[in-house]
């Protein structure tokens, strides 16, 4: 069911149900029970940023200097051209992804993070392999 929500996020449980070989309100049940147990967290909406006006992506790693990280993280918070902020292991603690309309306004936003920290960016060309659903091929 979790491959079938994946690959359609706006079926309904009718259609979910068609897919899955079970009734409608089993599958809304099922859902209601992953959604409780944390399993399904909520429903996105995939924007494409280039299609807003964003067409550099970066990645951008981060190592803070002493007593640092959670002055970066509030900053990533606060920065809107933030999209993801994860805590990783290595010798850099974050990796943000970062969506801008020019490299200009990369430098700009990498200059707020250089106060607490040394960066390394990485832009993103090409996406071979689009963001999946971890279920898929389960």
């Amino acid at each position: 069911m979790l491959e079938a929500l994946g690959a359609a996020p706006r079926a309904t449980a009718a259609e979910l149900a068609r897919q899955v070989g079970m009734s409608a309100p089993a599958v809304r049940e099922r859902l209601a029970r992953l959604e409780q147990a944390g399993v399904i967290r909520g429903y996105r909406l995939d924007i494409d940023p280039a299609a807003i006006g964003l067409p550099v992506t970066a990645w951008v790693r981060i190592r803070p200097g002493p007593g640092q990280l959670l002055k970066i993280t509030e900053l990533a918070a606060r920065t809107p051209q933030v999209s993801e902020c994860y805590r990783i292991s290595g010798e850099d603690c974050l990796l943000l992804k970062v969506h801008v309309p020019t490299i200009e306004d990369l430098e700009a936003v990498l200059d707020e993070f250089l106060l607490h920290g040394q960066t390394h960016s990485s832009f993103v060309v090409a996406t071979p392999v689009p963001p999946r659903n971890p279920a898929a091929g389960r």
